[in-house]
């Protein structure tokens, strides 16, 4: 089955993903996705939860950190921006306290921890997380193409939801016995309870969002993920491992796209010793892509002679992909 024939038997995949290692061509196969399908007449948005976003230079449109931008009819680009995020839960944190215990100000020792957790190299991701889901939950839009960070982050990603669901379950489940205990004495202690009460509310507003999420990246009729490699024996080594590990997390992996394939007829014409060796070694690689992954090969896309840059590089990307025309 062919990339494009997976999307029309499958329609109901709205959320498109590609992973992979950094490098390999993730955000140019999102891009090129997303284009084609606003060609199909569907409303797209294609974003980046990678901190080292690259939209903006695919598109050569300064996109980060200005919402959904509308790149051409159907077709809308994001880049999220983590550090406004964060400054977004801590301007959040700071009126939640002032609103729970009355304060007029925030003292020193709690804005000097808000900072410092702040500065956690987790917050960056925490941040983008929440981001995508208020993106995902406004369900505006036909189609939403993820272009997610490298492996290993991907990978930390994807597990932030089972993490934290499972840290809630525990603190939810204690807080749902406690109220068992407050309603015996309520009328003893009301203030105090509605103090509690605001705390768990919030526990489980957080516990519904990553939820959400979570279930959208675990959804075989909602959610498509692809894997993109090149034919390199490390780059098929590491997609091996990563695969395994992504299906542990019980992501539903569609399928695979091998990027930058250098054609064989250049044996016939004049070319550097070096592009001869390099023929050679695709070759092999790719004879071991077929047999490890098999017809879940979905695409073979060659290396092309310029930089995927601006609309009519990604439409030749997009034609390539989706086998309308080879390079």
């Amino acid at each position: 089955m062919s990339l494009a024939e997976m999307f029309q038997k499958y329609p109901d995949r709205k959320y498109v993903m590609y992973g992979g290692k950094g490098g390999l061509g993730k955000t140019t196969f999102s891009a090129a996705t997303a284009y084609w399908l606003a060609q199909q007449g569907k409303k797209v948005l294609v974003f980046s939860v990678d901190p080292q976003a690259s939209l903006s230079d695919i598109f050569e449109q300064d996109i980060f950190g200005k919402g959904a931008i509308q790149i051409m009819p159907n077709l809308y680009a994001q880049e999220i921006d983590a550090d406004q995020r964060i400054k977004e839960y801590q301007k959040e944190i700071r009126q939640k306290i002032i609103d729970m215990y009355g304060m007029d100000r925030i003292p020193e020792e709690i804005e000097h921890y808000i900072d410092a957790a702040s500065a956690e190299p987790a917050m960056e991701e925490s941040a983008i997380f929440d981001a995508v889901v208020d993106i995902v939950v406004e369900g505006k839009y036909d189609y939403y193409i993820y272009d997610l960070v490298p492996l290993g982050h991907a990978l930390y990603y994807l597990s932030m939801g089972s993490i934290y669901d499972a840290w809630l379950k525990k603190i939810t489940g204690l807080r749902e016995q406690m109220r068992e205990y407050d309603s015996v004495i309520a009328t003893m202690k009301r203030e105090k309870e509605t103090e509690e009460d605001a705390i768990y509310n919030e526990l489980m507003y957080i516990k519904d969002r990553i939820g959400t999420s979570s279930k959208i990246m675990t959804d075989t009729e909602k959610t498509a993920f692809y894997f993109v490699l090149t034919p390199e024996d490390m780059v098929i080594d590491d997609t091996i491992k990563a695969g395994g590990l992504f299906a542990r997390f019980n992501v539903p992996l569609t399928g695979y796209v091998v990027n930058r394939v250098i054609s064989e007829d250049l044996q016939n014409q004049q070319i550097p010793q070096y592009l001869r060796n390099r023929i050679d070694m695709q070759r092999s690689c790719l004879e071991t892509i077929k047999k490890q992954f098999g017809d879940r090969v979905l695409a073979m896309v060659p290396e092309f002679d310029n930089e995927i840059k601006g609309l009519d590089t990604i439409k030749d990307m997009a034609r390539v992909m989706f086998g309308e025309e080879t390079i």
